[in-house]
């Protein structure tokens, strides 16, 4: 166990979190936090990416393609042109606008790496690793090439396309290998693996200018213990190259059981300019770089050195596996020795993630100190009196002696610690970070990370003295990459994430998803201010002065109550439907509290309040009235959501006619008078549906679309826009039918015309046929004669004669 401490492990029995998390979740199709996707259907692992020095073309490395994408607007990203490799002599294009030339790799190296892999469809392609700037017009690219690696150069300006057969050691084998390499004054630096099975680590530099040698590492010992390599950084003041990676460390005797992985920082020089020995104070300098030595280290590297990187919370174990390192740049003015790298570690030992920062000036340190000394397969230490040629520039005159222990002496003896503390998520395992410096409101400086999780989330975080708070949660993708990469663009406000399934572009900020100044103020976003003469949140960037943000401590009196937003809404339902009310967490730290009719009790047996927040209770007498969402973080109250439950009117059931009580009885009827079981109303819309027995109507739910306080309401499935639910102050009164009564005094009336035109038809033929013979005796001649008739029946009159009268 003395060994164990001497490599800073330490046991404890719980993990310790010192991040205060308020996510704000945003879904990838979230209307509140846009993202620009770009994919073509024919190409897939666009994950190498290059941003030009104005950031209007972004450089997409690919399988079998690169990618030259136009990023110069923020919303939208377009294909410039497609480059999808496959030359085998120099090719010359028209434009880089609508042409693509192939690098496939050919059927010969795809029929030999169909002998080797596992998957000749995935393994056997052309994954392109490398893609960097050489200068101004040309580009240098590296691919897999079905595991036998060729580079090529394109000139940008003309699309001239240049292959080399050869690349071993400037692109891995593997097409999802990890690998770190950067062109610096057209040289290129590489760390990667050099043959098939991926099992030779190097370190080399190609493309060497002057006359002078390309270096690698010293093959004869094993200087590297399968590294995993992720990213590279230059120090421009004392030109040295940082190599960052994780590999198994073989500083201890236990290690080769435990097969422990510590991560690494390792140093190379790339050129030191330094006085001339027999030169006055005037002599022009001498550049000097690192070609190896004269008879020992011959084209190897003198000036290699690797240091662990400690990222330790206090009394647990280290996090010892890096999964990416961000280089940020102090402020302008300030000194190089101020360069942060944000690393993001993970375990072996349990699922967790921790974020350290480390400072250029401890680094230096550390390279300038003790190394330890190989020896019989051991490490130790030793003194550093007479050694101070260790891990410097310039030895290719140093003497045999010297580089014989530069050969044996490459490990620093002191690790490299994190300034500030080491920012531990449990449960969360994150695999790229990158970080933009901004200035807030107060005129401070803050660091904000993006951190990309496996599950396709992007957190942005921002240190603070209370731990790293987390203040979005962006979705990115939806299923898990085998390939991916983050690039930033601070000028653009973007960050570039490329994955196996395309590229895309997350705003940095969208201050316009905080609804109220309440929330704007809360979310501590140092890209986000509320505004009190536009009442909105809002970027800093060209807001003017006077934007409220308070990014420690909040009070509560940066908002004016008349500023705090109410979202209402009017809600009908009828007796005994489930009702819901949404409610959405403005962060994760908010407590969500439901109030009905000014109660802030509701019953368990009456009410449920879900785990996300909205509310479910059944449609009474008893609880139609005024409910309030309420939402409280660091002891502040804001009303989210508020919601009037009002009875709606019941559709019109026709089937039958509630009984008026003056109305007789069905006994007391007349025949005719009886209701139909439908009657259609004329006057009815083409939208309105009738429903014509007393059943429920079958019901769905829906829910408004965008409004993410959206009510879940229950309306019937016949047709759209029911009345059934509309206001009951808009709903048509419903009255009593009179219809058939109607009908049944039009058939009377009916009737009685047609007796009253028998009649007079009848009167009119016995006047004319009053000048006969059997004419009616009048009172005249003194014969009496009733001059009245009784008309009994229709069929009376038709059977009687015309001539003939019915005498009683």
């Amino acid at each position: 166990m003395a060994e164990l401490g001497a490599l800073g492990l330490a046991y404890a029995e719980e993990p310790s979190a010192h991040q205060t998390n308020r996510f704000c979740c945003f879904f990838s199709d979230s209307p509140e936090r846009p993202l620009v996707h770009f994919n073509l259907a024919d190409v897939s692992d666009t994950t190498t990416l290059l941003l030009s020095n104005d950031s209007s073309t972004l450089y997409v490395g690919a399988t079998n393609a690169i990618l030259l994408l136009n990023v110069s607007r923020s919303d939208v990203i377009s294909l410039w042109g497609q480059v999808s490799l496959r030359v085998i002599q120099v090719t010359r294009l028209t434009s880089c606008f609508d042409t693509q030339v192939t690098w496939r790799p050919s059927e010969a190296d795809r029929k030999d790496c169909a002998f080797k892999v596992q998957d000749p469809e995935v393994d056997c392609q052309n994954f392109v690793h490398v893609v960097q700037r050489v200068n101004s017009t040309h580009l240098y690219v590296c691919g897999s090439n079905a595991y036998n690696p060729q580079q090529a150069f394109i000139d940008m300006e003309n699309m001239w396309m240049v292959q080399q057969n050869e690349a071993r050691g400037r692109c891995p084998f593997s097409p999802f290998e990890r690998s770190s390499a950067v062109i610096i004054d057209q040289e290129l630096f590489a760390a990667t693996t050099t043959n098939f099975k991926g099992s030779t680590p190097q370190i080399s530099r190609f493309l060497s200018k002057d006359g002078r040698p390309d270096i690698s590492l010293d093959s004869s010992i094993s200087l590297l213990e399968d590294p995993k390599f992720v990213s590279v950084s230059l120090d421009p003041a004392e030109q040295k190259l940082y190599f960052f990676f994780s590999e198994i460390g073989k500083e201890f005797s236990f290690v080769d059981e435990l097969q422990i992985r510590i991560p690494r920082v390792a140093q190379v020089c790339k050129v030191l300019e330094t006085q001339s020995s027999d030169s006055d104070d005037n002599a022009l300098p001498v550049s000097q770089d690192d070609v190896g030595g004269q008879r020992i280290l011959q084209k190897k590297w003198t000036s290699f050195a690797k240091s662990p990187l400690l990222c330790q919370p206090p009394e647990q174990l280290p996090f010892n596996i890096l999964e990416d390192m961000f280089t940020l740049q102090p402020p302008e003015g300030a000194d190089a020795s101020e360069t942060l790298f944000y690393g993001v570690f993970t375990s072996q030992w349990r699922s967790e993630s921790a974020v350290c920062t480390f400072k250029l000036k401890d680094i230096r340190d550390v390279f300038a100190g003790s190394f330890k000394t190989l020896e019989k397969g051991r490490y130790q230490l030793k003194p550093p009196t007479g050694r101070q040629h260790l891990g410097q520039c310039g030895l290719s005159n140093s003497s045999d002696a010297q580089l014989s222990e530069v050969k044996m002496s490459y490990l620093t003896d002191r690790s490299v610690k994190p300034v500030g503390p080491v920012f531990v998520f449990p449960e969360q395992k994150y695999s790229r970070v990158v970080v933009m410096k901004t200035t807030a409101a107060n005129s401070r400086q803050y660091d904000v990370l993006f951190l990309l999780t496996e599950s396709g989330f992007l957190h942005k975080a921002v240190p603070s003295d209370q731990g790293l708070r987390v203040v979005e949660e962006i979705q990115v993708f939806r299923e898990p990459q085998r390939a991916k990469s983050m690039i930033l663009s601070s000028s653009k406000g973007l960050v570039y994430v490329g994955t196996s399934e395309g590229v895309t572009a997350v705003p940095v900020a969208r201050c316009l998803s905080y609804r109220s100044c309440m929330q704007c103020i809360l979310a501590r976003d140092p890209l986000c201010g509320w505004s009190p003469t536009r009442r909105t949140c809002t970027g800093l960037d060209g807001a003017g002065d006077g934007i409220v943000q308070s990014l420690e401590k909040i009070t509560g009196d940066e908002c004016q109550p008349a500023e705090r937003i109410l979202q209402h809404r009017d809600v009908f339902v009828r007796l005994d439907e489930v009702v819901t009310l949404q409610c959405v967490k403005p962060s994760n730290l908010a407590v969500l509290r439901w109030s009905f009719a000014d109660d802030l009790v509701l019953l368990d047996r009456l009410f449920i309040q879900a785990a996300n927040g909205s509310l479910h209770f059944q449609a009474s007498s008893g609880t139609f009235g005024i409910y309030r969402c309420e939402a409280e973080e660091d002891g502040l109250m804001e009303v989210v959501a508020s919601y009037d439950v009002r009875q709606a009117v019941s559709p019109r059931h026709l089937s039958k006619v509630h009984q008026d009580p003056a109305t007789r009885g069905p006994e007391e009827r007349s025949v005719g008078t009886e209701e139909p079981a439908v009657i259609p109303v004329s006057d009815a819309s083409e939208d309105e549906t009738f429903i014509t027995n007393d059943s429920d109507p079958e019901e769905r739910v829906t829910q408004a679309k965008g409004d993410p306080f959206s009510v879940q309401e229950i309306v019937p499935t016949s047709r759209k826009d029911s009345r059934s639910m509309k206001n009951p102050a808009e709903e048509a009164p419903t009255q009593k039918s009179y219809h058939s009564e109607l009908v049944v005094v039009s058939l009377l009336l009916a009737a009685c015309v047609l007796i009253l035109a028998v009649g007079a038809v009848r009167f009119w033929r016995r006047r004319s046929a009053g000048s006969g013979s059997d004419r009616l005796p009048s009172a005249d001649n003194g014969t009496r004669t009733n001059t009245s008739m009784e008309i009994h029946s229709l069929s009376a009159l038709e059977n009687a004669g015309p001539d003939r009268t019915v005498i009683p």
